[in-house]
């Protein structure tokens, strides 16, 4: 999980300078945490969101207000109660951060659920649209909300779309069938969308994990019936688990101005699992 102690004990009294503005969804913990605190090291100006909610159908909790609030009071980020796949809650989100820090210059999409453990043909109905939702939907809903934003900067702007796919996007993982197809549906929206944003100098990719230290790989391992996410370890070239932290130093580095050239890409952070 992302290390929201280590963050308040160096995060935002760290922050040299401002970056940018940047919005993250799914910031509650994970992934999503760990790229509001390395942002916020970085010196950008954050909106951390997440639903604080349970969705329905999925049998496990997902992050809360508290935990929302911890990543927040620890790194200086504004939290923000709001869900991903909602257009109207989102563009809210994007009109708050222009009125009040003058504008948008990256968007990460960051939330993301798991469910399976069962043949395609037999998992519940509402456990795929939920996967289906937050995984792809969240991404959709971010581009249409987010993009008009991140080009209302001025020229020459250097705009940030951004989203988080996963090694499942190209691999036919058992019992998963849904989330790796929302995950390949994620990979087909950033390539559609490099194109689309041509010449804009706002750019669009994705980040493709491996097993990473989250609670997704947690419920994956009880999907699969396996002691522990430790069982994933083996299957990465590295022999571990990636933590988030990891994950998030890639997307912090494609949020800034160093990944100038990179666009359309899904750029595999996933400790070899991928080869």
């Amino acid at each position: 999980m992302a290390d929201v102690a280590a963050a308040d004990a160096g995060g935002a009294a760290g922050v040299s300078g401002v970056s940018g503005v940047a919005i993250v969804t799914g910031a509650a913990r994970g992934i999503g945490a760990a790229t509001v605190i390395g942002l916020r090291r970085a010196g950008w100006t954050v909106v951390a969101v997440d639903a604080c909610a349970d969705a329905p159908g999925l049998p496990y909790a997902l992050g809360t207000r508290a935990q929302l609030e911890a990543v927040a009071a620890a790194t200086g980020a504004e939290a923000v109660v709001a869900d991903a796949t909602d257009v109207d809650a989102m563009a809210a989100v994007v009109d708050a951060a222009e009125t009040r820090h003058g504008g948008l210059d990256a968007f990460v999409a960051g939330a993301g659920v798991i469910a399976g453990g069962v043949p395609l043909w037999e998992m519940p109905r509402e456990q795929e649209r939920a996967v289906l939702s937050v995984c792809l939907d969240g991404v959709l809903v971010g581009a249409r909300v987010a993009i008009p934003a991140l080009l209302r900067r001025p020229e020459p702007r250097r705009g940030r779309f951004l989203a988080l796919a996963s090694t499942a996007a190209a691999r036919g993982l058992p019992l998963l069938a849904a989330y790796c197809a929302a995950k390949a549906g994620v990979v087909g929206v950033v390539r559609a969308l490099a194109v689309e944003l041509r010449g804009t100098g706002v750019s669009a990719n994705a980040v493709s994990p491996g097993s990473t230290r989250t609670a997704i790989l947690d419920e994956t391992a009880r999907l699969y019936g396996l002691p522990s996410a430790e069982s994933f370890a083996s299957q990465q070239p590295l022999e571990r688990l990636l933590d988030p932290e990891e994950v998030a130093a890639l997307l912090v580095w494609l949020a800034g101005p160093e990944s100038s050239a990179l666009t359309g890409a899904a750029v595999p952070v996933d400790g070899g699992l991928s080869v």
